[in-house]
C-alpha cells in the first residue's frame, strides 16, 4: 500500500484483498466482544491488542494495512480496517433517490396506553436475556424530576409512534432495505432504524402544536444479536429542540428492549416567558390548515426550521447512529410555511409547493448524507478501533449508494444533513454554478449567502441551500460533488479543486460526485423566492452577561480507554462521566462560553444541547466569523488549535443537558460533559437505568460548576 492511502483500491491484487479480508474478520471478532460487553478496551490494552492511543496494534492478522499482512509491525492503520466495499463498481447513479418517508401524525387518543405526566411505571415481564423478573413499560426515569415540563399548559396535540428494529422490507412501496439493487438486503442485525425500514424517516411539526413522540425499543433482547457493533439500549436526542431535559435524549437516560419512551416536544419559540408573552406579534406564528396563521408567544427571531433526531446512547452513539438510528425533523412556522404561494407579508415563500396550506415537500427535499462500508457479503460494517474516527468508503444519500434524482427546471430547497460518524463534506455543483445557502443548523440566516462551494460541513450540521435548475435545459444533468478529502478520521486533510475532484485525483473514494440531478420540464410556474432578509438574529445587547466559561477539547496522552477529554475552566482534562456535573447556568441568564481546541491537529464539531447560540468570535475576532456563521447555531466547528466564543441565554425549561464533540467516535471515547439548568445549588440525581427499573445515583459536582 502506498503511503497516505487509507483504503485499498478496488483493483488491488486478489492475494492482498484476501489478506485484508482475513484481518478484518479477526478485527470483527474483537469488535463483537467489546460491543457485547465481553471485555473492556482496558483489557485489550493489557493484552497488547491495542495501542496506547486506542487503535488496534498494527500486527499480522489484525491490521490489513501493514506493509504486508505477514509483516511483524509498522505500516498505517486505516479507519475502515477493511478492503473496499464490494458490489458498486459501475453502479454510480443507476438507482433513483428515495425521498424520506413522512411519519404519520395521529391523534393522541390513538396511543395505548395513554401518555402520562410522569413515567408510566406499570410492570410487565422482562425478557430472561435482560435478567427476567418485572420492569416498567416506560423507560423514562420515574418521579417528578423526569416528568414532562409544562405538560398542563402545553399538552400534546399530535402523536407519532415509531419503533426501533432491525432491517426489513418496507410495506409502503415494498422497498427492501439495501444500499443498491446490486447489493443484498441488509440483515435485521446489520441495520437498526426507525420502523426497521428504508428510506429514512421525516417528522413534521409546526409551532404551537406539541408532539408526543412514542419510541418503542423493539431491538433484540440478546445483546449478541448486533452483527458485531451497536448496543440495544437507546436514547433519542431531538437535535436541538427547545424543551425539557426529560425529552432531550440524555445519554444516561437510555431504555431497554421491550420498553417505550414518551418524548414530549412542545415546539415553542424560545423567549416565550419574556418576549411577546401575549402572542400578539404576527411574525411569531404557525400555519393553520386553511392558509391562515395562529399566533404563538415567544421571540420570532428564534424560529427554527431543520432539525434531526438520533441515538445518544452513552459510549455507543457512533455505533447506533451508523446502524441507522437517525431521522430528520422539519419545523414549520408562519415564516417558513412550506407553501410558496401564500403572500401575506410573513411567509418567506421558500421553495416548497402549493397543494397544502403548509408542509409541501414537492420542491423541499431532505438529504441525509453518510459514508458507509460493507463487508464481502454486502452487510454493513463498522470498525471502532481507530479512535480518531471511522470513515466509510461509500457515499450514501438517504440510505442509498450514489443515487440520481429527477428535478424540474425551477428552484429547489435542499435540507442537507451530515449524518456521518467522523467525515466532513464540502459540497459544490459539478458545473461550478452558484448555490444560495439560506440556513446553517436549524436556523434560517438573517441574509442568504451565494456560494459556488459550501463551507466544510461538520458532523450533525445542517446546511439548507436553494438551487435554481431553471438555468438548465431538460435532459441536462448536474451533480453534487464532495471536495473534502480525508486521510484519517481526525479532520479533513485537504479540499480539492472541483476539477481535481471530478478527475478522480484523490485516494479517498468519497471524494467526487455523489448525487446526480436529471433535469426535466417544469410542470407549472415557480412561485418561490429567496428574500434578501429572512430571520434577523435575536438582540441580546440589553441582556447582561453573568458568567464566562471555558471548555477545552483535547487528547489524553497515553489513555487506553478514553483518549478524548474536556477541560472545564482550566481544570484537569476529564473523560465523559454523565454522573458528573461540569456547569450549572441559571435560568433567565446569559453567559459567554469559550470553546478551545487543545491542539494536536484535530477538528471537533462541538454541539451544545438545548439553546441556540451566536458566535461572537473565531480565534478572538469577529472578523474571522464568515457570513454563513453569523446566524444562530447549535454545532460549532473547532478548527485545529482554534477557538470559538459564543453567547447563549437560558430559558423556559430545566434539567440535565450535554455538550460534546459530534465526531461521534470522539464523543463515545469520551469527549462529553454534562451541564444543568436549573436547580439552584443542588445537582439532580443521575439516572441508573436497568430493565427492572430506573434508580438514581448521586451526582458529583465540579468546583466551578455553579
Amino acid at each position: 500500500m502506498s503511503n497516505g492511502h487509507f483504503f485499498l483500491p478496488w483493483n488491488a491484487s486478489k492475494a492482498r484483498l484476501r489478506e485484508a479480508e482475513n484481518a478484518r474478520k479477526n478485527r470483527l471478532e474483537i469488535v463483537k466482544g467489546l460491543s457485547q460487553g465481553g471485555f473492556s478496551r482496558r483489557e485489550l490494552f493489557k493484552w497488547g491488542l491495542i495501542t496506547g492511543a486506542g487503535a488496534l496494534a498494527p500486527i499480522h492478522g489484525l491490521s490489513p494495512f501493514v506493509k504486508s499482512a505477514y509483516a511483524s509491525g509498522g505500516g498505517l492503520s486505516i479507519p475502515t480496517g477493511a478492503p473496499p466495499s464490494p458490489g458498486t463498481v459501475g453502479t454510480d447513479f443507476s438507482q433513483p433517490m428515495l425521498r424520506m418517508e413522512v411519519l404519520q401524525r395521529n391523534p393522541v387518543s390513538s396511543l395505548n396506553p395513554a401518555p402520562t405526566w410522569m413515567a408510566n411505571q406499570t410492570l410487565k415481564p422482562v425478557d430472561p436475556m435482560l435478567g427476567g423478573g418485572y420492569g416498567p413499560i416506560e423507560g423514562r426515569p420515574p418521579g417528578p424530576d423526569w416528568a414532562h415540563q409544562r405538560w398542563d399548559v402545553l399538552p400534546p396535540k399530535v402523536a407519532v409512534e415509531v419503533s426501533q428494529e432491525g432491517a426489513k422490507t418496507n410495506p409502503n412501496g415494498n422497498i427492501p432495505f439495501r444500499f443498491h439493487p446490486s447489493l443484498p438486503q441488509q440483515n435485521p442485525t446489520s441495520m437498526w432504524t426507525f420502523n426497521g425500514t428504508a428510506p429514512p424517516k421525516l417528522l413534521m411539526g409546526r409551532y404551537g402544536e406539541p408532539i408526543l413522540f412514542r419510541h418503542h425499543n423493539n431491538l433484540p433482547a440478546d445483546i449478541t444479536q448486533n452483527a458485531g457493533f451497536g448496543r440495544h439500549t437507546i436514547s433519542t436526542h431531538e437535535h436541538n429542540g427547545h424543551h425539557g431535559a426529560e425529552n432531550d435524549g440524555f445519554t444516561g437516560a437510555f431504555f431497554f428492549p421491550g420498553q417505550f419512551y414518551d418524548y414530549h416536544y412542545p415546539i415553542v419559540l424560545a423567549g416565550m416567558d419574556s418576549i411577546n408573552t401575549n402572542a400578539t406579534d404576527i411574525m411569531a406564528s404557525s400555519p393553520d390548515d386553511n392558509g391562515g396563521l395562529v399566533k404563538v408567544p415567544g421571540d420570532w427571531h428564534e424560529t427554527m426550521s431543520t432539525h434531526w433526531f438520533h441515538d445518544h446512547m452513552f459510549s455507543f452513539t457512533s455505533h447506533n447512529v451508523y446502524k441507522g438510528n437517525a431521522g430528520m425533523f422539519n419545523l414549520y412556522s408562519g415564516l417558513d410555511r412550506g407553501n410558496e404561494e401564500i403572500n401575506d407579508g410573513v411567509n418567506l415563500r421558500l421553495p416548497s409547493g402549493t397543494a397544502k396550506s403548509w408542509g409541501n415537500l414537492d420542491f423541499d427535499v431532505n438529504l441525509m448524507l453518510a459514508d458507509k462500508a460493507w463487508d464481502q457479503s454486502g452487510q454493513l460494517y463498522f470498525d471502532i478501533f481507530n479512535l480518531d474516527g471511522f470513515l466509510g468508503d461509500s457515499m450514501t444519500v438517504n440510505f442509498l449508494y450514489k443515487p440520481y434524482f429527477e428535478v424540474q427546471a425551477r428552484k429547489y430547497r435542499f435540507r442537507i444533513l451530515n449524518a456521518s460518524v467522523s467525515r466532513f463534506f464540502k459540497i459544490a455543483l459539478s458545473d461550478g454554478s452558484p448555490m444560495i445557502q439560506i440556513a446553517n443548523d436549524g436556523n434560517l440566516f438573517p441574509h442568504p449567502v451565494v456560494l459556488t462551494q459550501l463551507d466544510e460541513q461538520g458532523i450533525a450540521e445542517r446546511y439548507d441551500i436553494v438551487v435554481d435548475f431553471s438555468r438548465y435545459k431538460p435532459g441536462q444533468r448536474v451533480s453534487m460533488v464532495n471536495l473534502c478529502e480525508h486521510r484519517d478520521g481526525t479532520k479533513p486533510s485537504k479540499d480539492l479543486s472541483l476539477a481535481d475532484a471530478l478527475a478522480g485525483k484523490s485516494s479517498d473514494p468519497c471524494v467526487g460526485p455523489f448525487l446526480e440531478f436529471r433535469v426535466i420540464p417544469c410542470s407549472k410556474p415557480d412561485l418561490s423566492q429567496v428574500p434578501a432578509t429572512m430571520i434577523p438574529n435575536p438582540d441580546l445587547s440589553k441582556i447582561p452577561v453573568v458568567r464566562e466559561r471555558t471548555f477545552e477539547f483535547g487528547r489524553a496522552g497515553g489513555s487506553d480507554s478514553a483518549p478524548w477529554t474536556v477541560k472545564t475552566d482550566g481544570g484537569q482534562g476529564l473523560a465523559a462521566d454523565f454522573s458528573r456535573l461540569a456547569a450549572a447556568p441559571k435560568m433567565g441568564t446569559r453567559e459567554v462560553w469559550h470553546l478551545v481546541n487543545g491542539g494536536g491537529g484535530w477538528d471537533h464539531p462541538i454541539h451544545i444541547h438545548f439553546e441556540e447560540g451566536q458566535i461572537l468570535a473565531r480565534n478572538g475576532s469577529l472578523s474571522n466569523v464568515p457570513a454563513w456563521e453569523r446566524g444562530r447555531k447549535d454545532v460549532y466547528r473547532l478548527h485545529p488549535a482554534g477557538s470559538v466564543t459564543l453567547t447563549m441565554q437560558f430559558r423556559e425549561f430545566a434539567g440535565m443537558f450535554m455538550e460534546h464533540c459530534h465526531n461521534t467516535v470522539h464523543e463515545d471515547n469520551a469527549m462529553l460533559i454534562r451541564w444543568e439548568l436549573d436547580r439552584g445549588m443542588v445537582a439532580m440525581p443521575t439516572p441508573n437505568p436497568t430493565p427492572q427499573g430506573v434508580t438514581y445515583i448521586n451526582t458529583s459536582v465540579m468546583p466551578t460548576a455553579f
